[in-house]
């Protein structure tokens, strides 16, 4: 996968992200890191483009967002990043935060099941 020119901003602001992670984020994290869902690779606060992914999975081009209730109020413009980023060739997977904490299970077993359904 070719490397883009990512700004020192969106850096900044990446490694910023990754110290103040909400705890929806941290809970689903200890399930993506380090290859402990079916061995996949998960970047976490990853730049692509000129967003900040929540959760990336470059080898499978999925992008996983964790939304919190603020979100409610910007689905115009979700809509509009998450068409640019399957423009892209991402694909964007939305949990809500109550969905990660609640059950963790239902969403990883969503997850594997996008990667799934992308590679047949």
């Amino acid at each position: 996968m070719p490397h883009h020119k990512v700004s020192k901003r969106l850096r900044s602001n990446s490694r910023r992200m990754r110290k103040g992670m909400t705890e929806a984020e941290l809970k689903l994290w200890n399930e993506l890191r380090a290859g402990r869902l079916e061995g996949l690779q998960f970047r976490r606060q990853m730049p692509i483009d000129r967003y900040i992914a929540d959760f990336a999975c470059p080898t499978h081009k999925l992008i996983i967002e964790v939304d919190g209730s603020q979100h409610g109020e910007r689905l115009a413009e979700d809509a509009g990043r998450t068409t640019r980023l399957a423009a892209l060739g991402w694909t964007v997977v939305r949990f809500w935060n109550d969905d990660v904490l609640r059950d963790i299970d239902a969403v990883c077993t969503h997850i594997l099941r996008t990667i799934g359904e992308h590679e047949s």
